[in-house]
């Protein structure tokens, strides 16, 4: 059942009966949904954590934030149920909140046990494209010109743009720009705590070489690969995730 937060800025759903101890936060373009499997009651009919799984600003339940906001202010919107949870928590984020757990983390070294990310971008892979298509870099320029509308642009944008820049729209695609052109690598150099980087192996989206990129970055982290698995991890995999969050348990 969904439950608010933060004075209603915040909607999620709430395990277990106890002071919830960890906190997930999910990928783009999904939902607390995800860690259903991972905090709720296991497959054998054990108890479920105390945990809350939320709906980042502009995804589920949770309204889209006022601004185009980058992960600094989302992790910003997320401290603010802190208080809310017991005194040392345990973040778990994959992909997009991954991004936003490593802020969390980096910021509130006082609250956070242990951080678990899985399937997080980052950096970006190597040889992966970093400016836009050629094709849209004319248009665009045509553009700043004059030379074309903003009717012509906004289809240039739909041709080339990425599949969850063509699903986003309004406030939250210009999210999803400034978080692409954001970089974490000092964010993940304050992290203090104990930190799982937990990958699928066979996760294309965000490659094997970015985690262990990461491992190398962020103090003490330690890298777990999941066998066949791929970029889904909170579905794929809950029970290795569940492990990991028992185990960094305060």
């Amino acid at each position: 059942m969904l439950r608010a937060y933060a004075s209603g800025r915040l909607f999620g759903e709430g395990f277990g009966d106890g002071p919830p101890w960890a906190l997930a936060l999910h990928g783009w373009a999904r939902t607390h949904a995800d860690f259903a499997g991972v905090l709720g009651p296991d497959r054998v009919g054990g108890q479920a954590l105390d945990a809350v799984a939320l709906d980042l600003p502009g995804f589920g339940a949770t309204p889209v934030p006022p601004a185009a906001w980058g992960s600094p202010e989302y992790a910003v919107a997320v401290s603010a149920m802190l208080d809310e949870l017991a005194p040392k928590i345990v973040l778990l984020g994959h992909s997009f909140g991954g991004r936003v757990a490593v802020h969390l983390a980096a910021t509130h070294p006082d609250r956070v046990e242990a951080l678990v990310l899985t399937g997080v971008p980052l950096f970006r892979p190597a040889g992966a494209r970093v400016r836009p298509n050629r094709g849209y870099r004319a248009i665009r320029g045509l553009a700043r010109a004059g030379l074309v509308g903003a009717a012509t642009l906004e289809r240039a944008r739909e041709r080339y743009g990425s599949s969850d820049y063509r699903a986003a729209s309004g406030v939250m695609r210009d999210v999803l720009v400034t978080v692409l052109g954001e970089d974490y690598e000092p964010a993940m150099r304050e992290v203090r705590c104990p930190t799982v980087l937990l990958w699928g192996e066979q996760d294309f989206d965000v490659p094997l070489e970015v985690a262990r990129r990461a491992a190398g970055v962020i103090p003490g982290a330690r890298l777990e690969v999941l066998p066949g698995i791929g970029h889904l991890t909170p579905t794929a995999a809950p029970e290795g995730l569940r492990e990991a969050l028992l185990a960094s348990r305060p």
